[in-house]
């Protein structure tokens, strides 16, 4: 019994080292199914069907509990079922599955690739396929964006899904790591609980009902990592007080708990300014302005920000594996 449960927390340590990596060299390979997708699909159908048979806010809301713990339960229920089949077959199979599914939770890669996308016709001066680019991946309208606010959409884009899309399913990953259950199942469970958030989480009709459990779901589950992220950005910046105090004052005046936190954090440590004015299927609406405009937001500055989330992926990875490692050695 004790082979069996070291070995289960050593491959824990090189699932967590393996899918860092995997995702850091190659991303979301194109044309292969991702667990996404699948989420996705399963909460189109769901909510075509609810949102057709429906109409009381009580049966939509109790539809979007339903949703919820449907999708994120059933999804780290399913998570574990495939690694425990896999371990049937061989433990090399395991940890090579494993390590996969927990790659394709983190979308530090893709948020990389998505900001390169629109820099590189920036960078040429082509405006109109920069503006183009950009609206695969911000839902503001981009056809009369100017290139300083371009550059503010891609740097706030990053900047907020670098907490949702990388650093929360890390934070749940590493969570699982010390449990009995497993990385992949927490970490499939929160990318549940963010693909809800992104399909149905919104305050508008038709999702207003629907979606209120997913949105408030996602809110809590991202809360602890959000603020781990803010601290440990504060920590690398070597001037932890001063970013600290500019997130207390700024974030807050965010509606998002938590978009505005991560965004904000960003923005003190690099130095620049966010927020403002976009615009939204013709409607104007005004976000708080977070930070300070010491500098103008460039290409250089959003690179630097990507670096720095990479460097929080190696910082956290590398406290768990140690964590882990000196468990092992108890």
């Amino acid at each position: 019994m004790m082979f069996i449960t070291n070995w289960v927390n050593y491959s824990a340590i090189l699932e967590l080292a393996i899918a860092s990596f995997l995702d850091y060299l190659i991303g979301d390979p194109w044309n292969w199914l991702h667990p996404v997708q699948v989420m996705g699909w399963l909460i189109s159908q769901y909510t075509h069907f609810a949102l057709k048979w429906l109409r009381h806010p009580l049966s939509l809301r109790i539809a979007g509990v339903v949703l919820g713990l449907g999708m994120i339960g059933g999804s780290g229920i399913a998570g574990w079922l495939i690694l425990q089949t896999a371990s049937w077959v061989h433990w090399g199979v395991a940890i090579a599955i494993s390590s996969i599914l927990l790659a394709s939770c983190f979308a530090g890669r893709s948020l990389r690739s998505a900001a390169e996308d629109v820099l590189l016709p920036l960078n040429q001066g082509d405006l109109a396929a920069a503006r183009s680019k950009l609206s695969l991946y911000v839902g503001r309208d981009t056809a009369q964006l100017s290139e300083p606010e371009i550059l503010r959409a891609i740097f706030e884009t990053v900047t907020e899904n670098a907490t949702d899309g990388v650093m929360a399913p890390l934070f749940w990953a590493i969570a699982g790591a010390f449990t009995p259950i497993g990385s992949v199942p927490f970490a499939l469970a929160y990318k549940a609980a963010s693909t809800l958030d992104s399909m149905v989480g919104y305050r508008e009709a038709p999702y207003t009902h629907l979606g209120w459990f997913s949105a408030r779901t996602e809110d809590y589950l991202t809360w602890i990592p959000c603020r781990l992220t803010v601290l440990t950005l504060s920590l690398l910046s070597g001037k932890p007080k001063s970013v600290l105090q500019i997130c207390r004052r700024d974030a807050p005046q965010d509606p998002s708990p938590n978009a505005g936190w991560s965004e904000c954090a960003y923005a003190a440590l690099v130095g620049v300014q966010v927020g403002g004015a976009n615009v939204y299927k013709g409607i104007v609406r005004p976000k708080p302005l977070l930070g300070e405009p010491i500098y103008p937001i460039t290409a250089a500055r959003i690179e630097q920000a990507m670096g720095l989330t990479r460097t929080m992926v190696l910082v956290w990875v590398a406290i768990a594996l140690l964590t882990l490692w000196g468990l092992q050695l108890e």
